[in-house]
Formats: C-alpha cells, sequence, structure tokens
C-alpha cells in the first residue's frame, strides 16, 4: 500500500509540473507588446451576453489588462448589451470599460433597430458596420475569440 501511495504522490508531482501554467507564446505579453484581441456579441440573450462579458474578464485577469489591448464589438441584436437601459449589463461593461475595453457598436444595426446615439452607454465607439470591424481586426493580427 506504501508503494502505491508513493507512486501516486510521484505520478501527482509530474502532473503538476508537465500540466502546470500555460506557456507564454513570444514574444511574452507586456506593456509594449500587448496582446490584442476581439471578441464579438451578436446575440441578445442575456446569458451569452455574460458569457462574453466573464470570458474578457478572465483574459484581462490572466493577462493582466496593461498587457491587453482589447475590443467587444456588438452587432445584430448583441447591440442589447451596449444600452443604457440593460442596467445589469451596463454595469458590467463601464466595469471593463474602466480596464481600457473599448466596447463598438454597429451603426447599420443602430440605423436598422432605431438605436439612437444617447440610448448607448457613454463612451461606446460607433462604427459603420460590426462585422467589417471584426474583419479588419483579424486581418491586422488580432485573436478573435468565440467563447
Amino acid at each position: 500500500m506504501k508503494m502505491i501511495k508513493k507512486f501516486t504522490l510521484i505520478l501527482l508531482s509530474v502532473c503538476i509540473v508537465a500540466f502546470g501554467d500555460t506557456e507564454y507564446a513570444e514574444p511574452k505579453p507586456s506593456i509594449d507588446n500587448q496582446r490584442q484581441i476581439v471578441f464579438s456579441i451578436k446575440s441578445a440573450n442575456d446569458e451569452e451576453i455574460h458569457h462574453v462579458l466573464s470570458s474578457a474578464n478572465n483574459v484581462l485577469k490572466f493577462y493582466g489588462p496593461e498587457n491587453v489591448e482589447m475590443k467587444i464589438v456588438a452587432y445584430f441584436h448583441g447591440i442589447r448589451a451596449l444600452l443604457k437601459k440593460n442596467k445589469d449589463i451596463a454595469l458590467r461593461v463601464r466595469a471593463l470599460m474602466l480596464l481600457d475595453v473599448e466596447f463598438v457598436a454597429c451603426k447599420n444595426t443602430m440605423n436598422t433597430k432605431h438605436i439612437r446615439e444617447d440610448e448607448l452607454i457613454e463612451d461606446t465607439v460607433i462604427v459603420t458596420a460590426g462585422i467589417v470591424e471584426m474583419i479588419e481586426r483579424v486581418k491586422e493580427g488580432w485573436v478573435n475569440i468565440v467563447p
């Protein structure tokens, strides 16, 4: 029995070393070499919106906000995430904005849904087309995360 315990302890130690922390790709993230990450919100479903916001928060916690440049682009039904009237979501969006996360709204969606600029959370950036914003960021080398 002692031998089994010893073997289990050794195996566990090896697993901890082998499967430890995530190894950073080179160059490692830093203030001068930020990871550029873009998320999109395209669903009006609260659970899906909160999942994107939580994922963004987890990335910021892991790397540190100073090592990340992040945009979250809302288009189609996801524009709902950037409306002031959705108090609990707006609170989370504002908290991420304090960590320099840029939130981007699709003007085409705003026009289609008859949403005025003053209905959006303050400091939201408006672009002509949210999907084109996604394409251009990915083309520039940003990592597109789809939680």
